[in-house]
């Protein structure tokens, strides 16, 4: 049975992980708006890996013999001044779910819950990813500006990214 401090914090996790889906759903809709398809793209895949994140947590708990429950997902931004300003906004959004993970780690660490932290670790290191990738693109951003054939060309690169055909089940 999972721990109930554990459980209460994996739920918030799972409701900050589908807030980051919406984000970046917004910010997908945002970029067909300006007319930048491949962006959108790129942020519809990444909404789709949140909502993946967030079942491989209720999965978790629900093996575990605890209980989802699920609260209201606060309404995200809609409109960014250019991409640049989007990138930014979404390696700020990576950086806090960062520093929720490490939270959940640091509860698992002191409910002595090791099957959680064990659990938790490979959160760990897609969040190292997360950011890495995010960065990437904002510093590409950066070089080529908000302007001109460079950000057709990044628009091109950014919707070769496959979205996720289904969502996998728990492991």
């Amino acid at each position: 049975m999972i721990n109930e401090r554990v459980e209460k914090a994996l739920n918030d996790q799972v409701n900050a992980e589908i807030y980051s889906a919406y984000l970046y759903l917004s910010m997908s809709s945002y970029f067909e708006s300006v007319n930048l398809p491949g962006f959108a793209q790129w942020m519809k895949a990444q909404a789709q890996e949140e909502m993946v994140h967030a079942m491989k947590i209720y999965d978790y708990v629900i093996e575990r013999g605890g209980r989802m429950l699920l609260g209201a997902i606060e309404a995200p931004p809609s409109q960014w001044d250019n991409p640049v300003a989007a990138f930014e906004a979404t390696l700020e959004h990576e950086r806090k779910v960062t520093a929720l993970i490490n939270d959940l780690v640091e509860i698992a660490l002191a409910e002595k819950d090791h099957a959680t932290n064990i659990f938790l670790q490979w959160f760990v290191s897609e969040q190292v990813e997360e950011e890495a990738s995010v960065d990437g693109v904002l510093q590409k951003l950066k070089m080529i500006g908000s302007q001109g054939h460079g950000l057709f060309m990044m628009d091109r690169e950014l919707s070769s990214r496959a979205p996720i055909v289904s969502l996998p089940t728990a492991e």
